[in-house]
Parts: structure tokens; C-alpha cells; sequence
């Protein structure tokens, strides 16, 4: 497991043909000398970010906000234009994919079609072998020119050894070997072969994948499995069990159902046992009640693992509920990065309090007179004195009001409560949802949401009460929020 460190991140597309050249930013050339001209489409901006070791960070936006080109950044499969990505104590920006121990889980499965589930999460850990003992070759083959020479007369040696044995045993008669004796010479082959330097390293693992290969579909009892295989196979059981996926590994991809080949696909991302995993928008193509119960698996398979996970997702009920913390991203830059509830309560401006709550929040522009009077054409009401001292450079000020429709309740007419119409009622059953507008002004609308024992009709006229301990304001020029004190 490993610590995901990002630091001042920029990815920059060229312009396509046809496509007007932007204006430079000036901003963005100071911070960084590579940052993009106008000739480039800027799709990350500054992003500075740290996963902690063993979080499960969920990356939020819009789409086209660039969380999956972020994504696909840390993962090695776009460059940087600028910018250092850390996983643990590596810097990764010059490192291949398959040198960066991560794991991604991409939205469309990427299933190999032609082999079996338990091929399919086999796959990685065999290829990982091989390159794990081609390295180790290689590396070894660096240091062999100096025993060249020595290793060149012991060869001479076998050579005449192997001569004179064949001399005494010319004129000797032939005789037939018995089947004992062909397999006591074929064992003595393997053990040959296994322990010759030479051909440990090159002709012996190209000989058991070979036997390994033509015997997999063989009846268990004639299949043979090298030691490499045993412990690949162990793995995948261990997988397959977590995921509860045992009697699908001998089905191809073609015969899953999509939740099925959702957990094929998280267990070959697991079966690697990476430092990270990655995860790109995995349940968006699952219906409602199959992505409630995958997204709670993978939350629980997180926490068993530990591993350091970044998930990418559009939905914020996904995001809400699966997160340890959630960077919201919007137009390619990070707008705040706090815990689930942190966000809901204390957004750091107007995007993210519209973005997180569904129903999002409801908006509207106020006046400020100090010392705390707010005040609408419809309403006004007297805020409590903890935003006093925040409040007094804007004071004459226009600033923006914002309600959450779980905050609106109806009430009895008064001058600091809001009427409206009701055009739309939407019972759920468990609750109800109001879409209605200001009496007076009804391109202005919101949505309320009230206990669905209470009864309405649409067209009906209703007086609303804002909790006044739970608004939010926003300067309307930055955007940003305004925070009591």
C-alpha cells in the first residue's frame, strides 16, 4: 500500500485542426514554465492532491471536468504536461504502466473474450511472473562478461567428458529401456534443466509454460501445474472466494451478467495485489438496485484489503457514500477536497453547493444591511449575531442566499417566510419533493422537500419558513463562500 502524492498537475491537448486558438494563461506560466499556450487545450489546471495510505479517495465532477484524464495520468497511460506524480517513495512520471504497481478498473470491464474467468484473473499475476524473472535476467546478464572465459573452459571440460563416455560406450550392445527407465531419464532431464544456470534462466520456464499450456485443458488428474502456476492458482481462488465468484470461473465473459463481469473485473485488478488501485466511473453501467449492492462490496473489499483506492465517479450519491474523502473537480481544477459531510455542511463556494445534494441547493439573491438584516422582495429576516463580524465589509451588499430543500418547511404567512405556488409533486413514498415558484416573481423556482403524510395538490399556494441556522451565503462576484464565525 502506498501514499498517492500529486503535485501541480497540468495536461494540455493540442488544438484540433479547425478549433480557435484560447488566450494564454498568465496565471498558469507563472506557476508552471510548462504550463500550455494558446495553441493547447488545457484540461487539467494545478492540481495538488495527497491520498493518504489506505484512503479511499473519490474523485467527483461533471462531465468532461478531466477526473478520468486525471485518472488516466496517475495510471501512466496519458503524459504529463507538467507536474510530478508520487506513489509511495517512487516518482512515477517516466515509469510504464506495468512498472508503477497500480491496478485499474476501467467502466467497460476489459474482459479478455476468449478466456475463462479464471484466465481472465490469472492473466495478470502469470504476465507479472514472467516479467518479474525476465528482469531478473537480464540483470544478471550484465555481470556475465567477466565469467565468460572461465565459463567457456568448463564447457570445453563437459565437452570432452561427453566424448570419452561416448567412447567407451561404442561396440557396447543396445538394448531396449524399459518404461521406468525412459521416466527416470526424463526426471533427470527436469532436474537437469532446473538446475543448469544457463538453462534455469532461459530454456526451462519456456519448457513448463509449455506443459502448462498444453495440459490446461487436460482432465484435472493429467494437467500439469509448475510451482509458479500452483501459486497462481492459489491466488485466484483466494480472489474468487472474496468475491464470491467460485463457480463462474470456468464460464467465458460472454456469459456473465454485467455485476458478474463487474467483479471479474475487480478481482483481476486484485488478484495483482497492487499498491493502488484505480477505478473509472466501474458501476455506471449497472442498473439501480445491482450498483446499490456492488457499490457497498466494494466499499467492504477497500477496508478488508487496505488498499490506497482512487474512484472516479459522476454520481454524488456514489461519491457521498463510498468516500473517506471526495475531491469535487470542475473545468480541470479541484474545487474542494474535504469529507463527505464536511462538503454537504461547509461548501467552499457556489459549484460545490449546487453540485453536492440532490435536490441541490436552492439559490437566491439577497440584500445584506448590517448588522444582520437579509432581506428579498418577498422576505426578510434577521440572521443570527455568529455572522456578524464575517458579514460587515458587506454591508449595503448584494449577496446570494442558499437554502437546502430539507430546510424549507411550511408554515403560517409572515413577512420572513416566502410564498409560492406548487407546479410540481413528486411522492416518493418515503418523501416528497416540491417544485414550486416565488408568487411574485415565478420564473424564480426551487424545490422543498416536506413529510409525505402531508398532502398537496399542484397549483396549490403555500408559505415556506427558511431554518435560518442553516443557510449558506455566497459572495456573488468570487463566488466563493461566506463562513460564520
Amino acid at each position: 500500500m502506498a501514499q498517492v502524492v500529486l503535485e501541480n498537475i497540468y495536461k494540455s491537448f493540442p488544438l484540433r485542426q479547425g478549433e480557435p486558438e484560447k488566450a494564454t494563461n498568465s496565471e498558469a506560466e507563472s506557476v508552471s514554465p510548462e504550463a500550455p499556450s494558446s495553441t493547447s487545450n488545457t484540461v487539467l489546471r494545478r492540481i495538488n492532491l495527497t491520498v493518504e495510505d489506505g484512503e479511499f479517495m473519490v474523485l467527483v465532477g461533471p462531465s468532461g471536468c478531466g477526473k478520468s484524464t486525471l485518472l488516466r495520468s496517475i495510471a501512466g497511460l496519458e503524459v504529463l504536461t507538467a507536474g510530478n506524480i508520487w506513489v509511495g517513495d517512487r516518482l512515477v512520471n517516466d515509469l510504464p504502466p506495468k512498472d508503477r504497481d497500480i491496478a485499474m478498473v476501467f467502466q467497460n470491464y476489459a474482459l479478455y473474450p476468449h478466456l475463462t474467468v479464471y484466465d481472465n484473473l490469472a492473466f495478470g499475476l502469470r504476465r507479472s511472473e514472467r516479467e518479474k524473472k525476465e528482469e531478473g535476467r537480464r540483470k544478471r546478464e550484465e555481470g556475465r562478461g567477466k565469467r565468460e572465459e572461465g565459463r567457456g573452459k568448463k564447457v570445453e571440460a563437459r565437452r570432452k567428458k561427453v566424448e570419452a563416455i561416448n567412447d567407451n560406450r561404442q561396440g557396447e550392445e543396445r538394448k531396449f529401456e524399459k518404461p521406468e527407465e525412459i521416466k527416470n531419464k526424463v526426471e533427470e532431464v527436469l532436474n537437469y534443466l532446473a538446475s543448469h544456470t544457463l538453462n534455469k534462466e532461459r530454456i526451462y520456464p519456456l519448457f513448463e509454460d509449455f506443459l502448462v499450456g498444453i495440459t490446461r485443458n487436460f482432465p484435472p488428474g493429467l494437467r500439469y501445474f509448475s510451482e509458479r502456476e500452483k501459486a497462481v492458482g492459489k491466488r485466484v481462488l483466494k480472489v474468487a472466494q472474496l468475491l464470491q465468484i467460485e463457480p463462474l470461473l470456468n464460464r467465458l465473459p460472454k456469459q456473465l451478467s454485467g455485476g458478474q463481469k463487474q467483479r471479474v473485473a475487480l478481482g483481476r485488478a486484485m488478484a495483482r495485489n497492487p499498491e493502488v488501485f484505480l477505478m473509472d466511473e466501474p458501476l455506471s453501467n449497472l442498473d439501480a438496485k445491482l450498483r446499490a449492492e456492488t457499490r457497498s462490496q466494494i466499499v467492504q473489499l477497500q477496508r478488508q484489503l487496505g488498499t490506497t483506492t482512487i474512484y472516479v465517479t459522476h454520481d454524488q450519491t456514489e461519491a457521498m457514500t463510498m468516500g473517506d474523502r471526495i475531491a469535487i473537480m470542475n473545468a480541470g481544477q479541484l474545487q474542494q477536497v474535504a469529507q463527505p459531510l464536511e462538503l454537504y455542511n461547509k461548501p467552499a463556494n457556489l459549484f460545490v453547493a449546487e453540485f453536492i445534494g440532490s435536490p441541490p441547493m436552492n439559490f437566491l439573491p439577497v440584500q445584506f444591511t448590517a448588522p444582520l438584516l437579509i432581506s428579498h422582495p418577498q422576505f426578510r429576516f434577521t440572521l443570527p449575531d455568529i455572522w456578524a463580524k464575517n458579514l460587515q465589509q458587506y454591508d449595503g451588499r448584494g449577496l446570494i442566499l442558499g437554502i437546502r430543500p430539507e430546510h424549507l418547511s411550511i408554515h403560517p404567512p409572515a413577512t420572513k417566510n416566502l410564498s409560492v405556488q406548487v407546479e410540481i409533486v413528486e411522492a416518493l413514498g418515503h418523501e416528497t419533493y416540491l417544485r414550486v415558484c416565488l408568487t411574485d416573481a415565478p420564473a424564480v423556482r426551487m424545490q422543498v422537500r416536506v413529510p409525505p403524510e402531508r398532502s398537496i395538490r399542484v397549483g396549490e399556494e403555500l408559505w415556506l419558513a427558511i431554518a435560518h441556522d442553516k443557510i449558506h451565503l455566497f459572495d456573488p462576484d468570487t463566488e466563493l463562500a461566506i463562513f460564520p464565525r
